[in-house]
């Protein structure tokens, strides 16, 4: 099935263009000039990946990002200008799975588009090799990840987690206590086309610890060990 992306941009040309490029490419496009209007079509019928502009009338990207995590782990990537580095920053912490700053290739978007789709679907389809029970759940200690069904569970209550999310716990919890650098976790939640930089993992990370303190404020599942990456410590 082509899957449909919801672009939301208060600019027209950019709507307009980027509509005809990914048109092009084969994906279905939706399209909305603000956030208001992109939430009330969304909360009701997500896309299967957003692109979100930061700055918008109405409601912006960062308040439109918060309201769809609240009902919905749909991919979404922001658009935001190259010199707004707390934007990017705060769009990965408050759940965004990936940013372009503007200007932008439109060749790019679609590349980062499609790495984002693709590792969605592997998510839904594939479970780490070191898991061999016949669900394929992942139990570490309070920690239980189901990638098929895409849960995770701390102490028996839910955490919502991101793709990319997702794919960064699960690589630290196959091995309790092995250390994951940077690299390595970068390897596991990106493809090899998109490029990040350390400091989009650690921003995951703490938008992941913070996601675990919600449910248990003495979570210190995931440790630091400084110029070196971090660890999964099983209770």
């Amino acid at each position: 099935m082509t899957a449909s992306i919801a672009l939301v941009d208060d600019d027209r040309n950019i709507l307009t263009s980027v509509t005809i490029a990914l048109e092009s490419e084969g994906f279905r496009v939706r399209t909305y000039p603000d956030g208001q209007k992109a939430w009330e079509a969304l909360s009701k019928n997500p896309a299967d990946l957003a692109v979100l502009d930061v700055k918008m009338p109405r409601m912006d990207g960062m308040e439109l990002l918060r309201r769809l995590r609240e009902v919905t782990m749909m991919p979404v990537i922001f658009l935001t200008s190259k010199d707004e580095e707390i934007d990017q920053l705060l769009g990965l912490r408050m759940g965004a799975d990936d940013y372009i700053g503007k200007p932008f290739s439109q060749r790019l978007l679609i590349e980062r588009i499609r790495a984002l789709l693709r590792r969605t679907e592997m998510r839904q389809v594939t479970a780490v090799e070191e898991v061999k029970d016949e669900d394929e759940i992942l139990e570490r200690g309070h920690l239980t990840l189901d990638p098929v069904r895409h849960r995770v569970t701390w102490k028996g209550n839910d955490v919502t987690l991101t793709v990319t999310e997702f794919l960064i716990l699960q690589t630290l919890a196959i091995h309790p206590g092995h250390v994951k650098s940077r690299d390595q976790l970068m390897d596991a939640a990106y493809s090899d086309d998109v490029y990040v930089d350390d400091r989009t993992i650690d921003s995951h990370i703490k938008r992941l610890r913070r996601k675990f303190r919600m449910t248990d404020s003495d979570f210190i599942g995931i440790e630091t060990l400084y110029g070196v990456g971090y660890r999964f410590k099983e209770d």
